[in-house]
């Protein structure tokens, strides 16, 4: 699994870093998405599928492992 964020997309609504905190967080100054692991451990991986299914603006992808 590889993450892939749009900052430019993200309306800071922190919904994906309540879902998966080990891989995302948010910049203090305005709330902005940071990945913090672009390619998490398997034990991660219904955490982060969570926060792509809830963020409200469609800023984070996924390219799954085939």
């Amino acid at each position: 699994m590889e993450i892939i964020v749009d900052q430019d997309k993200c309306t800071a609504g922190g919904l994906c870093v309540m879902a998966a905190p080990e891989v995302f967080d948010q910049r203090d100054e305005d709330g902005i998405v940071v990945l913090l692991d672009a390619n998490p451990p398997a034990g991660h991986h219904e955490a982060v599928r969570e926060a792509v299914m809830i963020c409200p603006a469609a800023a984070i992808r996924l390219k799954e492992d085939r």
